[in-house]
């Protein structure tokens, strides 16, 4: 059995992959044959070492993946050999809000990641795929869709007639266009091209604004909309906080899921203040969000953005991809 393993340099480059046997599952314990990983921004974080420097290495990375189960251990009763099964990002959260041993548990980081060809879970650690969705398709669901579901869904509570902006088209970006679409509401989208606007507009967003021909999106997003919109996916982190909160109409949301400036914000926080707005980080979500998730995926028929697939020997390729910020939704692995 092959993995993926940080051994001790943090970087693309150090990345080795190592040979083991294949694991056995004890009692409890469901083993995977994996057969697609996608990549998310955290991944590059924990691979360059600006996740965190007290990781145990060597560590197979990344948390999303999906396979078909090859053995069950004793006592297991959720799953039988041949089940389509993903594994959830944090193992030990099924429900309930999180916690500080539920955010250890997350994966590809202080437990052991997935990519891999075969891994051994707990049977409370996976749920069941969406039949209409391919390996690769249901690979990216563990952190980015339950990620957009939790943000809109759970925490935002969106209903037909909303407003939301998504920034950029990343996986999570991608997938609150898709949901916001699904649930009746009405998606402005933020780019860096007008061929990626395009493709935005072909999933159904309403309005797109080039970033780099606009610089100043937030004041175009409250001229569309008379004020603001109800809900921001925010993935700039420190680089478009403040934007997020000025195109947010008053009482609005925002959901505060990515950090891709990597630095700290000097956030406005009269402008917060005066708004009412809400600012809530979104670290992911539970078993139950993913399941709610699934049927939702299926009701609506809906199947995730692929920007492109490696091969499992070309993992280091992969990152770089997703590391160059060309892609257009996930970056995916076939094991």
């Amino acid at each position: 059995m092959r993995a993926w393993q940080l051994a001790g340099t943090y970087s693309i480059d150090g990345l080795a992959l190592s040979e083991g046997p294949d694991p056995v599952p004890g009692p409890g314990q469901v083993a995977v044959a994996v057969k697609a990983v996608s990549l998310n921004f955290r991944d590059l974080l924990v691979v360059k070492g600006l996740y965190s420097r007290k990781l145990a290495l060597p560590l197979t990375i990344c948390s999303d993946g999906a396979g078909e189960v090859s053995a069950v251990g004793e006592g297991v009763t959720r799953f039988k050999p041949g089940d389509r099964v993903a594994g959830i990002f944090m193992q030990s959260w099924i429900a309930g809000q999180p916690d500080e041993a539920k955010a250890r548990s997350a994966m590809g980081a202080f437990y052991p990641g997935i990519l891999a060809e075969k891994v051994v879970l707990h049977e409370d650690g996976l749920v069941s795929i969406p039949p209409h969705l391919s390996w690769a398709e249901a690979a990216t669901l563990p952190c980015t869709g339950v990620t957009a579901w939790n943000a809109l869904v759970r925490m935002g509570g969106i209903k037909a007639g909303d407003t939301v902006l998504t920034l950029g088209s990343g996986g999570v970006s991608l997938f609150a266009l898709q949901l916001a679409r699904a649930a009746g509401a009405r998606v402005i989208a933020t780019t860096s091209s007008d061929a990626k606007g395009a493709r935005l507009r072909e999933l159904g967003a309403s309005d797109v604004i080039n970033y780099n021909a606009t610089p100043d999106w937030e004041e175009a997003v409250r001229k569309l909309t008379g004020g603001g919109v109800d809900f921001v996916v925010e993935i700039g982190g420190a680089a478009t906080i403040n934007k997020s909160i000025r195109a947010a109409r008053i009482g609005g949301f925002v959901a505060l899921i990515g950090n891709r400036a990597e630095g700290q914000a000097d956030v406005n926080l009269t402008a917060a203040l005066m708004k009412s707005i809400r600012i809530q980080g979104v670290f992911v979500g539970s078993r139950e969000m993913f399941e709610e998730l699934n049927r939702a995926l299926t009701l609506h028929q809906i199947h995730p953005v692929i920007d492109s697939t490696f091969p499992f020997e070309q993992a280091q390729d992969a990152l770089r991809r997703l590391q160059s910020g060309a892609h257009f939704g996930k970056v995916v692995i076939e094991v």
